[in-house]
């Protein structure tokens, strides 16, 4: 939170990166580590940090939760999918919410996540929303880690022009023992461990200051039951949804078939591409052409160097290419996607070309001609 003006008080101590994109990477590393699917932002303002958690490919749910909706409103287009985003739909699902809400209240859509972070929050709540705060992040919601930074006050000396707090609207700021005695007493109410780190390195000779921002890490010591998970859980909503963005998904069929269509349809015209190439080096030479096998061993330097039978070879017929479908099936993106060769017939039945058996693609080859 408040980035901006923080950084007004670091133009002498300037921290390269800037201190709050050092924050961010600290929790994207966490993630690369942990590899949590569902992640929260408690305190997520501007949605910067999830803007780049969205790019976390194990990260399937993302929310954010603040008490300004304005704030969260002015950016939060900037979580919307791209038209990239449904030209090249992703493997994985991923859906982003932002809430509306208080830290000090307990809501069940905040139930379920492996990480919830909590940067630049604690700072900004009244003392009655901070003696909640432990028993809903760590007693309700119960992640297996909470991340959490904060201000470090004995470093506000090296900060020109602070004189109290960095920011008007914070309510207090901890230094290390105190952040430490709060944090190690939540973790032994609530089963959690903690280890203590931070970003923004003091200057040569100034170590005992310690890091501009600390950051306590907590990890969850035992998993979590069915049956804690449920009790005592209200299910009464207390936040109102602001925003909520689905991605397209190769886990959707609808989009798991255009893609099919047209992976199967490249493919093949790759294929194709090649045997005509091959077919035309020979020429009208009727001895070279009596040799002509247009298998894929013909050019499987270009495709991957795949190893087929003698049955999956592509053949032309008049004007068209035959290019069978086991033979597509073979290329890794094909078979990694869509699993079965029986779920690739079923997705691209009716809207691929096929033989009247419907093993083969059938590619027309006046269609290069016009092309070119």
């Amino acid at each position: 939170m408040d980035k901006n003006f923080q950084e007004e008080f670091t133009q002498i101590i300037k921290f390269k990166p800037p201190l709050y994109q050092q924050r961010h990477q600290f929790v994207k590393d966490l993630v690369e580590k942990y590899k949590p699917k569902k992640v929260a932002d408690l305190g997520c303002a501007d949605c910067s940090l999830l803007r780049m958690l969205k790019f976390c490919s194990c990260i399937e749910v993302l929310a954010g939760l603040d008490i300004c909706a304005n704030v969260m409103k002015e950016k939060m287009h900037t979580l919307s999918p791209l038209p990239v985003d449904y030209l090249q739909p992703s493997e994985r699902s991923l859906t982003i919410t932002l809430y509306h809400g208080s830290v000090a209240h307990k809501d069940p859509c905040m139930l379920g996540f492996d990480l919830v972070t909590c940067i630049e929050l604690i700072e900004h709540l009244e003392e009655p929303e901070l003696k909640k705060f432990p028993e809903v992040v760590f007693g309700f919601m119960a992640p297996s880690i909470v991340v959490i930074s904060t201000p470090n006050s004995e470093f506000n000396p090296l900060l020109p022009g602070v004189v109290l707090y960095r920011h008007p609207d914070h309510k207090f700021e901890w230094n290390q023992a105190q952040f430490q005695s709060w944090a190690l007493e939540t973790a032994r109410c609530y089963d959690y461990s903690v280890e203590f780190t931070g970003v923004g390195h003091p200057p040569t000779g100034m170590e005992k200051a310690g890091f501009c921002t600390q950051i306590g890490v907590f990890i969850r010591k035992y998993p979590q039951t069915g049956a804690s998970v449920q009790s005592e859980k209200p299910t009464e909503v207390i936040y109102e949804t602001v925003f909520k963005a689905v991605y397209p998904s190769l886990k959707d069929e609808k989009y798991l078939q255009n893609a099919v269509i047209s992976e199967v349809i490249f493919t093949a015209q790759i294929i194709k591409h090649r045997l005509m190439s091959k077919h035309e080096e020979y020429g009208n030479d009727p001895e070279r052409k009596s040799k002509f096998q247009p298998s894929m061993d013909c050019f499987s330097d270009y495709l991957g160097k795949l190893v087929v039978e003698k049955n999956m070879e592509p053949f032309v017929s008049g004007n068209e290419v035959y290019i069978p479908l086991a033979t597509i099936f073979s290329f890794p993106k094909v078979n990694r996607l869509w699993g079965t060769f029986e779920k690739l017939c079923k997705l691209i039945a009716g809207k691929v070309t096929l033989s009247s058996d419907g093993s083969a693609v059938m590619v027309n080859i006046e269609c290069e001609d016009e092309d070119d």
